[in-house]
């Protein structure tokens, strides 16, 4: 007698349809939370600050930065920013920070200020060394030279405010005004009055090899002349003979 084969079943198939609706619904819970994060202020910038500035207006960097309050925290990168600082003259180097939630700080490094230069109308401007001009706030102290006679664009200007920078600060801080006097020799040749009542000639090309010397003779010597170009001379001030007071008595008289 031959046995019955047992009846297979076919597999029940599963239904997919519920982690499809799962994922769906997940999906769409993570749209709605980020359509809400970013419509929230925790995603909004809320300070903007600027550090290491010196002559140049914290507002004037946070214009140039193009971001502000209330802007997208991460609509702009940290790259971006800097790009657009780093485009100031007055700027050597920048970085930009991020600080979640809403905190950007922008800390710059201005070009060091070398000198000051006086407008007719009293204004004082900051000139730093690579020759830009900045204006200068009225509180500040001037203990940098003042340049005087200069014309805008002078390439010699240029270089002068390169040099000023290699120059000590014990050095920079003695001189008091600085004006070009051009020559033949030296169309870059220039005059230094030094708070120690010198007047150095010197040349804006030959100046950083010149302070060791120029230091030297201040060191030791009177107030005089001191000139620093292809021969090094020094020649005190001739003090004004006082006036013979009994030629002064017959000269009243007469």
């Amino acid at each position: 007698m031959q046995e019955k084969m047992p009846v297979l079943r076919e597999p029940v198939k599963r239904r997919r349809g519920g982690k499809k609706l799962l994922a769906v619904l997940v999906l769409l819970f993570i749209v709605i939370l980020g359509v809400l994060f970013f419509n929230s202020s925790i995603s909004k910038v809320s300070t903007v600050t600027v550090e290491g500035q010196k002559v140049m207006q914290a507002a004037d960097i946070r214009k140039t930065a193009g971001i502000a309050a209330g802007d997208s925290f991460f609509g702009t990168s940290t790259e971006t920013i800097e790009a657009r600082i780093r485009a100031m003259k007055p700027i050597k180097n920048v970085r930009v920070t991020k600080s979640f939630p809403g905190g950007i700080t922008i800390h710059v490094q201005e070009y060091e200020t070398v000198a000051y230069s006086l407008s007719n109308k009293g204004e004082l401007t900051a000139v730093l060394a690579n020759g830009t001009g900045v204006p200068a706030g009225a509180d500040l102290v001037v203990d940098k030279p003042i340049l005087s006679g200069w014309k805008t664009g002078d390439p010699v200007l240029a270089s002068l405010c390169k040099a000023l920078a290699a120059i000590p600060e014990q050095s920079l801080s003695d001189f008091s005004e600085i004006s070009p006097v051009p020559s033949t020799s030296y169309p870059d040749r220039i005059k230094i009055y030094t708070r120690t009542r010198f007047e150095v000639i010197t040349a804006v090309s030959l100046l950083a090899d010149k302070i060791a010397t120029m230091n030297a003779v201040i060191e030791i010597q009177p107030p005089g002349t001191i000139t620093l170009l292809l021969a090094d001379k020094y020649a005190p001030f001739v003090p004004e003979e006082p006036e013979n007071p009994a030629v002064t008595q017959k000269e009243t008289t007469q």
